[in-house]
């Protein structure tokens, strides 16, 4: 029994050979392959899968965004916020921190009650704390909050 492949010529056919039957081959009318139809399907999906999935992973890729940053020359007293477009800034005098204006339940823009001390969404009634955690849903993620940077000469830088 003879194991080793033949030697190859520029016509010649390439043949892996086990068990003197042709496995895998560029096969010449005159070897007869002992692989069932159903082992040969198989390996043939196999193989077209693992060809096609570096394709897929190659047109799943998303480039990550770049962090937007945001200056705020407003200067903050002790437990005052400042309300933009997609962010809350908050600052208690020792801390300062901004959260999402994106509610986590289906995406609408939340607002600020500055009287409850509570961040709530028009659309479901989703509140938060106003540092972002649920109180009580359907949202159940709490709102995502940004790196947030006091200025020495007053002001605050925003990273979103």
């Amino acid at each position: 029994m003879n194991l080793s492949p033949p030697m190859l010529t520029r016509h010649s056919w390439i043949f892996l050979r086990i068990n003197n039957s042709c496995f895998l081959s560029i096969m010449p009318s005159s070897c007869k392959s002992s692989i069932s139809p159903s082992k040969r399907k198989f390996l043939l999906t196999f193989a077209s899968l693992a060809a096609l999935y570096p394709i897929i992973r190659f047109l799943g890729f998303n480039v990550p965004k770049k962090p937007r940053i945001v200056e705020i020359t407003k200067v903050l007293a002790a437990g005052e916020f400042h309300i933009a477009s997609d962010f809350m800034l908050f600052d208690d005098g020792t801390d300062a921190w901004a959260i999402s204006r994106r509610c986590t339940h289906l995406g609408c823009t939340v607002n600020y009650h500055e009287k409850e001390k509570i961040v709530e969404c028009p659309c479901h009634q989703s509140r938060f704390t106003a540092t972002g955690k649920v109180l009580h849903g359907p949202a159940k993620k709490n709102l995502a909050s940004y790196k947030v940077e006091k200025l020495d000469a007053g002001g605050y830088i925003v990273t979103i």
